[in-house]
């Protein structure tokens, strides 16, 4: 009788955005996330793998426990990292980040990856932040294959909602709205509130030749990251043709070789104020402009001054909008001045958000008994192995010797298709138990969730790539998500 062991895998997040706490608890959450995924890992703990999803509006964490006995320990493990590099008391910690398990979390971040659970519904940033959650956590070394699909299950699912619904063609995401507002209090200085919800144009950008809504604008840029890079082809497209960068971590000149503007420093910064008619903020770093900061730098002819801060650790101080001539916009501003989409369009996005979690959680059930096909793939080769040893030892290493060899390995490579396919199908329906119990008398083996997750790890990782290899060398029978 042999006796296999695996580790079973279980995946959850712990989620905290904007829709349940305000920007400022998300942003203290947010700090030393890099750090929190590396020591997590490194600790050899409940936690074998996590991505961190960190964002201008939230912080998710998805985590990869060992056992569904070690989920209550990784949480426990993870609130204690983010309290330490937060400062925030562990209770708060744990009662701001909200826990979800089975189908909750690829429903979540399928919805995340598709704008669906954004500020600004289906803003397309999101997606490419998503991929590069995952890219870091690989980078790192924190991530499991099975995390891996999921990341890349919500990357298509984006793709799929994108393509296939109105909510791609729309366009719209954070920056652009809040551009679009400046454009809006650009063409009216007098006005004193931003547009109604759902009165933002859905085609911000101008036509070919057109001077655009933003062109005479003076801009300045604060962040040099991914964020900031969407503002500065927004501004562009918009026809702000002065846009000038500043970053505290001495990187504006790297980032204005590649995308234009005029790079600043901590000389150059106060002029290029004093002047500005639009400042947008994407940094989010220690240091913030407070109103005493603009009040010494504008004067009686200073332009009208609108000022975007979309860092979620603020790069502006809120009282700057006591000054006269200075219009501030947050992230709160442009939630609510976001348009509201089509309810069948919603409808849509949802309906394909829905199919993709059915989809990922059935490709999930297939792969939970590759540990049973392993252990009988063991038993069967070290049979054939006991056997093929006795055929040398009688007629030695022979070309006839081969020729045996050769036939057995095929004749046992097919034997193990079916057992294999028709574990997928069990799988697939939820019933594994059966197949552990025909292991177990017909063979005498007994597969248990303990030890060898690292061969099961390593089949998969192996199987990743390609959807339709399965373990004994045959067509698989599912698509990897």
């Amino acid at each position: 009788m042999g006796v296999y062991h695996v580790e079973i895998v279980v995946l959850f997040s712990l989620v905290a955005s904007h829709t349940d706490l305000d920007l400022e608890t998300v942003a203290r959450l947010s700090s030393g996330a890099s750090e929190v995924s590396s020591e997590l890992v490194a600790a050899q703990n409940a936690v074998a793998g996590l991505v961190t999803l960190a964002t201008c509006n939230r912080y998710e964490l998805y985590l990869h426990a060992r056992s569904a006995d070690d989920v209550g320990a990784a949480r426990s493990a993870a609130v204690e990292a983010v309290s330490r590099y937060s400062g925030l008391p562990a209770a708060q910690v744990s009662d701001a980040l909200a826990t979800l398990q089975e189908d909750a979390v690829p429903r979540h971040l399928f919805s995340v990856s598709t704008g669906l659970d954004s500020a600004v519904v289906g803003e397309r940033e999101i997606a490419g932040q998503v991929r590069r959650a995952l890219s870091e956590a690989q980078d790192q070394g924190v991530t499991t294959p099975q995390l891996v699909r999921l990341f890349q299950a919500a990357a298509k699912t984006a793709k799929d909602v994108g393509s296939q619904t109105a909510l791609g063609s729309r366009g719209m995401s954070i920056v652009s709205v809040a551009l679009d507002l400046a454009s809006a209090f650009h063409a009216a200085p007098s006005q004193d509130a931003p547009p109604p919800a759902g009165a933002l144009s859905a085609a911000p950008c101008p036509p070919s030749g057109d001077a655009g809504p933003l062109s005479g604008m003076s801009a300045v840029l604060f962040g040099t990251g991914a964020y900031a890079g969407a503002a500065m082809a927004q501004l562009a497209q918009r026809g702000c043709t002065d846009i000038s960068v500043y970053s505290s971590s001495g990187r504006a000149d790297i980032f204005t070789a590649s995308r234009g503007g005029t790079a600043l420093n901590d000389d150059t910064l106060p002029g290029a104020l004093a002047n500005a008619t639009l400042l947008v903020g994407c940094s989010g770093s220690d240091h913030q402009v407070t109103k005493a900061d603009l009040a010494q730098l504008r004067h009686d002819n200073s332009p009208p001054l609108t000022v975007i801060d979309l860092a979620l650790s603020h790069d502006f101080t809120p009282d700057i909008a006591e000054l006269p001539g200075v219009e501030l916009l947050t992230l709160e501003t442009v939630r609510q001045a976001a348009p509201a989409e089509q309810e069948e369009t919603l409808a849509q996005a949802s309906a394909l958000v829905t199919e993709a979690t059915s989809s990922f959680g059935q490709a999930q059930n297939a792969r939970s008994l590759d540990h049973a096909i392993v252990a009988l793939r063991r038993h069967t080769m070290a049979v054939l192995d006991d056997e093929l040893a006795k055929v040398r030892k009688q007629h030695g290493c022979s070309a006839a010797t081969a020729e045996v060899e050769f036939a057995m390995r095929r004749m046992v490579k097919q034997l193990l298709h079916v057992p294999t396919v028709r574990a997928k199908e069990l799988a697939a329906a939820g019933d594994t138990e059966s197949y552990i119990a025909a292991l177990d008398v017909l063979y005498g083996l007994k597969p248990t969730p303990e030890i060898i997750g690292s061969a099961v790890s390593a089949a998969s990782a192996t199987k990743a790539p390609d959807a339709g290899a399965s373990l004994d060398g045959t067509a698989g029978t599912e698509a990897t998500a």
